[in-house]
């Protein structure tokens, strides 16, 4: 055999140069600053890697909610509690 590596190839078999695949910037994944520590971190992040904070808006339970919502449903918590003692206090 002439060539060992390529000894199961047919003559004719190999590719042109326009067949190759293209070179693609796939290996480089932007980063950027954790807002948080400064660290660098792939943009698409979801936590810090170093500081373990969210990255993204709204990853926080409570970030989307205004402050008027929060407020009501612990006055209701507190209501219903009110209700609750005096039912049992009877």
């Amino acid at each position: 055999m002439p060539n060992d590596e390529l000894w199961f190839e047919e003559s004719g078999d190999e590719l042109r140069d326009d067949e190759y695949p293209e070179e693609s910037d796939d290996d480089t994944t932007e980063t950027v600053a954790c807002p948080h520590c400064g660290a660098e971190i792939y943009e698409d992040a979801v936590r810090c890697s170093v500081c373990e904070n969210y990255i993204t808006p709204g990853a926080n339970a409570n970030s989307h909610r205004p402050l008027w919502w929060i407020l009501l449903g612990l006055a209701g918590v507190l209501a219903a509690l009110l209700a609750l003692s005096g039912f049992l206090a009877r």
